[in-house]
């Protein structure tokens, strides 16, 4: 006796729930796939006239679901408690208000045309997701110099550029190397041959001379620079190894390029990161209802009943694409495990501190976007990568995220606006002296203290990075699973980490379980 689709899928759903009846209907290829460019990704068509959804937030991943809903034919409500979208991928323009609880408001006061990304700073190039809504929607992409070794280290007080610590430090190990196979300390270790040939690509590497011992190399720059006629360069002389690296706090500073996320080539959208969020809500046909705070979620039947500001919207799903810092505050149906899974988890609170300035950092320093690491509390500081040669610009006094010190971003949150401003304009006045002045217009942005995010992402032991092929905690498990018609999105559901992909990638995962639902209902029905 044959049976249907149908009635494999009814067996399974009554004894084993959604989640075996979705694993159930992928292989019966009932189920939509998650392909990992926005351009591949289509959810089936919504059946009958479409089902309704209510999405809840409109930062990346509200809006990535809106709009993948809305092209399926789905009815879509979209919520936001802001006065704004684009939640997290804030950028901030001339005359806009900062609001933190706890700290007196702030006025940003940029020329036109300026602008400061408050929160995400840089787009990878192989995150193929947001990059793929942003060639979707026309948004046009410029390069981020993310690395720059013509800007400054200051460690320990001492401002040193950039590309002599790295290639100081190369030098130094290249030269204990070759001393070690000179020593005959490695002739158990590598066959001779190998040997003979690795010690010869050290000399290079590592720019030794013929004793073996670094000597002035140009990869090193220059202290005085080559010029016509009569005028060679001068070279600095090689930093000891302890100068390359002084400290603790220096350590990722020397890695930074070659972590994954941050590797060339890294991007921007022209004009700001809130450009692709604006884009994808340009394309939606139900715009976000701003200034709508949820008051609790709510299942009523088969559906859902949210209740916020103007009153309530009922609807046959929901896609929560809220922070859990928020969600955990807000009164629901949820059942106990899912409760406890969003109670204190922990976000990252990064700072950021903002001036409008004369570009004097390319005017006199030579310096053309990139970063300047330091162990101040600012941690480091980001010259823009747009605009190069105008007259003015404004510069990232601070990204306190804890790359030099763990407990920075705690410890710098802490203090007073006016005392993080400080600390910021006297790092960058070590970096540029006599410049510190120049600097005007200052705003400062602690994410802890921001309503309706606080915090840049979700951290800790369930939700960090693992190693390869290790699945995340019970707790991210328990957030990735529906409740009831209710599936959840954002950045704190995607292994890709705190990122604007990381909310587009969980987005097309909850949409897909929505899509998923919506089939199912279909098949019980018929």
């Amino acid at each position: 006796m044959s049976v249907s689709r149908r009635e494999i899928l009814l067996r399974i759903g009554s004894t084993a729930g959604l989640g075996a009846t979705y694993g159930a209907m992928q292989l019966l290829g009932l189920a939509v796939g998650t392909p990992a460019k926005a351009a591949d990704f289509a959810l089936p068509r919504a059946p009958g006239k479409g089902p309704s959804v209510v999405v809840l937030g409109a930062g990346i991943a509200g809006l990535v679901s809106a709009y993948e809903l809305e092209q399926a034919g789905y009815r879509v409500t979209l919520l936001e408690a802001r006065d704004r979208i684009a939640g997290r991928s804030w950028t901030m323009r001339g005359q806009e208000r900062i609001v933190m609880d706890g700290r007196a408001d702030q006025r940003a006061s940029f020329s036109p045309g300026l602008y400061f990304n408050a929160g995400p700073a840089r787009l990878p190039s192989h995150h193929h997701v947001i990059l793929g809504y942003a060639r979707k929607f026309g948004v046009a992409l410029e390069p981020f110099v993310n690395a720059n070794r013509s800007a400054s280290w200051d460690f320990n007080g001492k401002v040193v550029k950039g590309g002599r610590m790295l290639f100081d430090f190369q030098s130094r190990l290249g030269e204990l190397i070759a001393k070690a196979i000179d020593r005959k300390a490695l002739d158990d270790v590598m066959p001779a041959e190998e040997l003979k040939e690795f010690r010869q690509f050290l000399d290079f590497y590592a720019g030794l001379g013929k004793d073996g011992r670094v000597v002035p190399n140009p990869r090193d720059g220059y202290r005085t620079l080559p010029g016509g006629y009569d005028h060679p360069a001068e070279f600095y002389d090689p930093l000891t190894l302890r100068e390359a690296l002084p400290s603790r706090a220096a350590v990722l500073p020397h890695i930074f390029e070659q972590i994954t996320d941050m590797q060339a080539t890294m991007m921007q959208p022209v004009g700001g990161m809130d450009r692709i969020a604006h884009a994808i809500h340009d394309a939606l046909r139900s715009k976000a209802r701003l200034g709508e705070p949820v008051s609790a979620i709510r299942r009523e039947g088969d559906g859902v009943r949210i209740e916020h500001k103007s009153g309530v919207t009922r609807a046959d799903y929901c896609v929560c694409a809220l922070p859990t810092t928020t969600l955990s505050k807000i009164p629901s149906d949820f059942a106990p495990a899912k409760a406890a899974a969003l109670k204190d988890v922990p976000y990252l609170g990064s700072c950021k501190v903002a001036f409008e300035a004369p570009r004097f950092w390319e005017r006199d320093d030579h310096v053309y976007g990139g970063l300047a690491w330091t162990d101040r509390p600012n941690e480091n500081v980001i010259y823009p990568s747009h605009g190069l040669g105008s007259a003015r610009g404004v510069l990232v006094g601070a990204y306190v995220a804890g790359w030099t010190r763990q407990d920075n971003p705690d410890a710098f949150a802490k203090l007073p606006v006016a005392e993080q401003i400080r600390l910021s304009r006297e790092s960058v006045e070590a970096l540029h002296p006599g410049r510190g002045q120049l600097l005007a217009s200052p705003v400062a942005v602690d994410w802890g203290l921001v309503p309706w995010s606080y915090g840049v992402g979700a951290v800790g032991p369930d939700f960090d990075d693992t190693a390869p092929g290790v699945r995340r905690g019970p707790r991210y498990t328990e957030l990735t699973r529906p409740e009831g018609p209710i599936v959840f999105a954002g950045e704190h559901l995607s292994y890709v980490g705190l990122w604007q992909e990381s909310a587009a990638t969980s987005a097309h995962e909850a949409v897909a379980l929505i899509a998923t639902m919506a089939a199912e209902k279909r098949v019980t029905a018929g």
